[in-house]
């Protein structure tokens, strides 16, 4: 049985029309300055995955990274993180994706996930599911089994869920 993890939801702000006019931004900075409620979060985000083996999370910038590394220290797996366009020193493997209100590029260093290699990925929000599919592409060009992937938020009715095919993806609180 998964345990609720509904009061998360008192810690998680509304921002009308931000970063543009029509779009909801879901501010979590009042989660993570409440030690209880980020502890809640990451445990929640461990447990939904604690029967799949997993040798690496990958978090994705910047929220992603709060939440990956603390869920890869949890799970006892390594931490790999997926940056913007240009941020990486060293090779990598590129993946550009469209979200609600533009588009981006992702990135991952070709050496940090091998074939074969379970891997969770690991976001703030699933909205349109652009980012996160995007990084799925990531590691299955490196070789990397993804694993699941694990949100604190999933916008449903943006429908990102659909972009991330048989994937397993699960979140913590719904809107």
């Amino acid at each position: 049985m998964t345990a609720d993890h509904s009061s998360l939801r008192s810690y998680v702000r509304d921002i009308a029309d931000y970063p543009i006019e029509g779009v909801t931004f879901r501010d979590i900075t009042p989660l993570l300055g409440n030690a209880a409620a980020l502890a809640q979060a990451v445990n929640g985000m461990v447990e939904q995955f604690e029967s799949v083996e997993i040798d690496h999370v990958v978090g994705v910038e910047a929220r992603g990274f709060i939440f990956g590394a603390a869920v890869a220290y949890r799970a006892g797996a390594g931490f790999v993180p997926v940056r913007k366009a240009g941020k990486l020193p060293w090779a990598v493997v590129r993946e550009e994706y469209s979200l609600e209100y533009g588009s981006d590029k992702l990135e991952i260093h070709r050496d940090a996930i091998h074939p074969g290699e379970r891997i969770l990925i690991v976001d703030d929000v699933l909205a349109t599911g652009g980012t996160a599919a995007a990084t799925a592409k990531l590691v299955e060009a490196l070789g990397g089994v993804v694993a699941g992937l694990s949100f604190l938020i999933e916008i449903d009715e943006l429908g990102g869920r659909a972009r991330l095919g048989d994937r397993s993806a699960k979140a913590l609180l719904h809107y």
